[in-house]
């Protein structure tokens, strides 16, 4: 992705705490944006409920912000820091169930708010819905198993 010069500072929503072996990627990945997005000149703000992650080092982003993980606490992180983007592809469910429901108030990914960078909500509202997901890898000729919905036993069995 070639450098944005409109973007100034992004907020990057991490994944809060994790079991031991499963999801440090997201701290990996994250990590590593961090990283990257500060060589690009880009402010880095972070928000992770996970104070034992590498991600959460004070060298990794300009502010760092070690809180609860919910709607309120972004909207008010959002407030006071005023990113031009938000990314939230890098923690997980957790921070994309929590960029769905910003954009469901209005606080990103609409015009005069911050952007959603690295999957807006449509495209995670595809990703998440798994009729929409299958349709949309047909469209653009992937081959998908067989499959249905069910919203019942009986609907199940045929």
């Amino acid at each position: 992705m070639p450098r944005r010069s409109d973007l100034k500072s992004i907020l990057i929503i991490g994944s809060g705490p994790i079991v031991i072996g499963q999801a440090c990627e997201f701290d990996y990945s994250g990590t590593q944006a961090c990283r990257v997005l500060k060589e690009e000149g880009y402010r880095v703000i972070l928000a992770n409920s996970n104070p034992a992650t590498i991600m959460t080092d004070p060298d990794f982003a300009d502010r760092t912000y070690i809180e609860p993980l919910t709607v309120d606490v972004i909207a008010a992180i959002i407030a006071r820091e005023k990113p031009d983007a938000v990314l939230p592809t890098l923690g997980g469910q957790t921070a994309l169930n929590l960029a769905m429901a910003l954009h469901a108030r209005g606080l990103v990914g609409v015009p005069g708010t911050p952007e959603l960078i690295g999957a807006n909500a449509e495209a995670i509202a595809t990703a998440e819905d798994r009729e929409k997901f299958k349709i949309a890898m047909i469209e653009i000729g992937l081959n998908v198993p067989v499959s249905g919905v069910a919203r019942n036993i009986e609907e199940a069995l045929v």
